[in-house]
């Protein structure tokens, strides 16, 4: 079935004509002659947002999910008489486009005190002051937005609202943000003076960068450690090129390639700095058969709605279940098969292989098998989607990257090994070198945290790890090929090829043309599902050979003749050690709450930022980029909390440091980098001893770390007999589930182990010298 072709296949983002050109709010103007009808396509984009129960479907090819029960409200959906309101009205849905409540505020200004009581008058009017701010600087992005101005047009008895809102939105990176000169010029230095603490970035990919530029405009240190010889992560963008003369150019997009939605995408913000125009990606997808036949219309039309049937009856019986259950969950694919068999659905063999490309396309979506989806969770998400069209960037989306990149300290191939952290800060091993900071920020993708090719001293707490097991993380791979000409011409963006075989249904079934963003005749074949894995088995060279293939049934029964490719590329994201897949879903037995576990920091001290620490917005480049905002705006509110809490003087720290230096000056035992202090009062097995682990090597640059934990006499002769310190640190982790902690960290109990171990010394010296009354020197 084909849909109404778009009227705008490229939609530039510019402040004039916003709605015949199909841009999204942040260029939205109040004083457009036509204004009524602006604000009634942002409320109908909204509302679709919002409405769990449309009355059409939804359109199957722009939409990567389909359903869900959760509902969200607003009050701001009634029609307005005077203009202030009206005015009003549409800055409060520009702020919902971004991610804000309609009349409430967010945990992070709950947590900020934005406001000194909650609920009433004053919170009323810090959303109003809020939304305008928002709404003021989103008229002109490439403008830095000063406190005077956000001032200017609000009353003065609200000036003390205006500075909370003000300071909030720009701390967590919702005004004042991205590439353009002059937001650039003004963010390479402390936004109020202050110089804060270091921060140690792990991993260059969007949410690293982004937290990067907006820790040194909040006043950090920060470096930036990046295993790959390149900024992006799984975002990368690669110059195809060929032909006889070399004059066929492309560029494609290896990882991360669609914009999902452009209100109020901060990506789209970027776009608009960059001067990109957004390329929409067109809804038009015709579905060809095995065979090149192109399906019958009817009967794409009919099995799309019993597809959408089928989702429904499942929301229902989860919904059901959640209810009266709880804790129950089964695979999504399990649950539609069921169905599909109770209510005889695609029972004919084409309306079949029309169900498993449907079934494919959810696949591709959350980058894995129907049968790991959660059926309960698997679309938590889709409440927050942003609206607006699906679009592609011109050149790539490393135009965001280089530009994000520009001007940080970026350390290439520096592969992180493991990072140590306790009271007195942190200490990061990567690529041979070792960095210390206050905190660190670890950016990697969840595969990697999966495979655990990074250790952390102390272990991850049972809690988080937990989580990094019980979410998925898929896989999406491509097969990018660069033609000489673009045969299959310049109408459509996308079409799909249909499969007999069901373990086959992911394998080449969606198509994507970049001829009208690349530079060239660019196509890219997408595989899903199980065909995705074992697609990291084939050579490219079968790969290409396939996607040829159906091509060619394709085209040539048209009379198109299908050329060779002048280059072809394969993906391997999977056998990438710097991402192990290809983004995050919620897998049977997980849920949204896992994200937000992800997320949490570990003793104020390591930080998680990616897209699978966002549960609003996963497995999307924007869910990156807010994740990399809100973990610089939480590092922010730790630093601060910090420096309000009580603590000893740095001469007190000190003597501690030097008295306990002096016992480890002959420890009681010793072996590789640990050294123990045993209790000298009860002589067994069972009494306690101080272990202390030395992380580093002695430098002017780069001092060595001295961790501490409390440990038997028992289990310190079993760690002795462990060969290597790296045996020895997984068996503390792993067996003893001992906690390693700074000087300052160290409890009552081992405070007073170091007493008895001080006093003991003392005694034992004063003996020896003949000292100790009522004996005699020898």
């Amino acid at each position: 079935m084909s849909e109404p072709k778009s009227q705008n296949d490229v939609v530039t983002m510019s402040p004039e004509n916003p709605i015949e050109q199909n841009q999204d709010l942040e260029s939205y103007s109040p004083d457009s002659s036509s204004e009524q009808q602006q604000l009634n396509s942002i409320a109908k984009t909204t509302q679709k947002q919002q409405d769990p129960n449309p009355s059409q479907p939804r359109k199957r090819r722009r939409r990567k999910k389909f359903f869900t029960e959760l509902t969200a409200t607003t009050s701001l959906s009634k029609t307005r008489k005077n203009d202030v309101a009206k005015d009003t009205d549409v800055e409060a849905l520009i702020a919902i486009s971004v991610g804000f409540p309609g009349d409430s505020l967010t945990e992070e200004e709950i947590e900020a005190n934005v406001v000194k009581t909650l609920g009433g008058s004053e919170q009323s009017n810090y959303i109003i002051v809020r939304n305008h701010i928002l709404a003021r600087w989103r008229s002109d992005v490439n403008v830095w937005l000063t406190y005077d101005r956000a001032l200017k047009s609000i009353r003065s008895e609200h000036k003390g609202l205006v500075e909370s809102a003000y300071r909030f939105l720009i701390e967590h990176g919702y005004i004042n943000f991205g590439v353009s000169p002059e937001i650039k010029e003004a963010k390479v230095r402390s936004f109020d003076g202050v110089e804060r603490g270091s921060v140690i970035v792990i991993g260059a990919g969007l949410a690293g960068l982004v937290a990067a530029r907006q820790l040194v405009f909040l006043g950090f240190k920060v470096v930036i450690l990046e295993g790959r010889n390149r900024p992006g992560g799984r975002v990368k963008t690669r110059k195809m090129c060929g032909g006889d003369d070399g004059g066929v150019e492309a560029a494609a997009d290896f990882g991360g390639s669609v914009l999902t939605g452009v209100n109020g995408n901060p990506l789209g913000v970027l776009a608009r700095q960059l001067d990109l125009p957004l390329h929409k990606v067109r809804d038009i997808c015709p579905l060809y058969m095995p065979d090149g036949k192109c399906v019958d219309s009817e009967i794409d039309s009919r099995v799309e709605v019993l597809f959408n049937k089928l989702l429904e009856r499942v929301c229902k019986l989860r919904q059901a279940m959640i209810e009266e259950i709880k804790s129950v969950d089964v695979p999504l694919g399990t649950a539609l098969e069921a169905f599909r068999r109770v209510y005889k659905v695609a029972e004919d063999k084409e309306e079949r292989m029309l169900l498993n490309w449907h079934l494919a396309n959810l696949e591709y979506a959350n980058a894995t098998l129907m049968s790991n989806l959660s059926m309960a969770y698997w679309d938590q998400d889709d409440p927050y989607e942003m609206g607006g069209d699906h679009c592609f960037i011109p050149g790539g989306n490393e135009t965001f990257v280089r530009a994000l990149a520009e001007g940080l300290p970026i350390f290439y191939g520096k592969t992180v090994n493991w990072v140590s952290y306790g009271s007195d800060g942190v200490l990061v091993c990567a690529g041979g070198q070792q960095f210390r900071a206050d905190m660190a920020l670890c950016t990697v993708p969840l595969g990697v945290l999966k495979k655990e090719s990074i250790q952390f001293f102390p272990d991850l707490p049972q809690k988080k790890k937990d989580a990094i097991h019980r979410l998925g993380f898929g896989l999406l791979n491509k097969v990018v090929l660069l033609f000489p000409t673009n045969f299959w011409g310049g109408n459509i963006d996308t079409f799909g090829h249909l499969a007999e075989d069901l373990s086959m249904r992911g394998e080449f079934f969606l198509f994507y043309s970049y001829a009208s963003v690349s530079g060239g005749p660019l196509l890219v074949a997408l595989v899903a599902g199980e065909a995705a894995i074992r697609f990291e088995m084939m050579s490219p060279f079968e790969s290409v050979k396939r996607v040829m293939k159906i091509l060619k049934d394709i085209f040539h029964p048209k009379g198109i003749v299908v050329p060779d490719p002048v280059q072809a590329a394969c993906t391997r994201w999977g056998k990438d050690p710097f991402a192990n897949g290809s983004y995050s879903y919620v897998k049977v037995g997980s849920s949204g709450d896992d994200y937000d576990i992800l997320s949490e920091n570990i003793g104020g001290r390591v930080f998680f930022a990616g897209e699978a620490t966002s549960r609003q917005y996963p497995a999307t480049m924007h869910g990156a980029f807010l994740s990399g905002m809100r973990e610089a705006a939480n590092i922010l509110r730790v630093t601060r909390w910090e420096s309000k809490t009580p603590c000893y003087t740095t001469k007190n720290v000190a003597v501690q440091d030097n008295d306990l230096n002096k016992l480890f000056a002959k420890p009681d035992m010793s072996f590789g980098s640990f050294s123990v202090l045993f209790n000298p009062n009860p002589n067994n097995l069972d009494s306690s001893s101080l272990l202390r682990v030395k992380i580093g090597r002695d430098a002017v640059d780069c001092p060595c770390l001295y961790l501490y934990t409390l440990l038997s006499k028992k289990q310190v002769i079993e760690l002795s007999q462990v060969d290597g310190d790296e045996n020895r640190m997984k068996m503390l982790n792993r067996d003893f589930r001992a906690m390693l902690v700074g000087r300052k960290g160290l409890c009552s109990t081992a405070e007073s182990l170091i007493d008895n171990i001080k006093l003991f010394r003392s005694e034992l010296k004063e003996a020896e010298n003949g000292l100790v009354p009522g004996k005699e020197s020898s």
